[in-house]
């Protein structure tokens, strides 16, 4: 069974957090959600809720996973861009060719490891306009996949995003179990 931690910091953007832990749990992979601070702190999300990681990042990095999964939102990507723990373990996973993936404001964090170098990503807009990243693609697509670097553009992609990650660790049947019960339809037009 694959493995994935996701770091949930002060400000995420709990759409992105909630969204990418339920699905990949529905696809059965052993999912670790871990707060940046020493104690299991409630996490207070970008819109007022309260999110309780299962465990702290000390505890997290002392296991090791298959992926990497950070959630944007700010002031949330922030903190785990200013985080050095994240950045080694960026890092640290990049070169193992695991997976390192991020949305919204979140793919910061990959630029600052060097893991979005030569590679093609998206983001939130404007969100990577400002740094220097050699060789990389700005797609601005809703989800974009360069081998091991999936990242996302923000809150409205967060079920296609992890998707995408579902189908990179389990396939695309697996991808196809988890979303048929989601019932993802086009919603009708309203009438006036």
């Amino acid at each position: 069974m694959a493995s994935v931690l996701i770091p949930l910091a002060q400000g995420c953007e709990e759409l992105e957090a909630v969204t990418i832990i339920d699905l990949l749990r529905r696809a059965q992979f052993d999912v670790t959600s871990a707060g940046l601070e020493s104690s299991l702190t409630p996490i207070k999300a970008s819109r007022g809720t309260n999110l309780l990681p299962d465990t702290d990042l000390d505890t997290a990095l002392k296991t090791s996973y298959d992926m990497l999964v950070l959630p944007g939102g700010l002031p949330g990507a922030d903190h785990l861009n200013d985080d050095p723990r994240i950045i080694q373990l960026i890092q640290k996973m990049a070169s193992e060719g695991k997976y390192t993936c991020a949305i919204c404001a979140a793919p910061r964090a990959l630029a600052r490891a060097g893991a979005l170098q030569g590679k093609r990503a998206t983001s939130y807009p404007g969100t990577l306009d400002q740094i220097e990243i050699p060789d990389m693609t700005y797609t601005g697509e809703a989800v974009t996949i360069d081998d091991k670097v999936i990242t996302g553009r923000g809150p409205g992609a967060a079920i296609d995003f992890t998707l995408a990650l579902i189908e990179a660790l389990g396939g695309s049947e697996l991808k196809q179990q988890v979303e048929a019960p989601l019932l993802r339809r086009e919603m009708p037009t309203l009438e006036k």
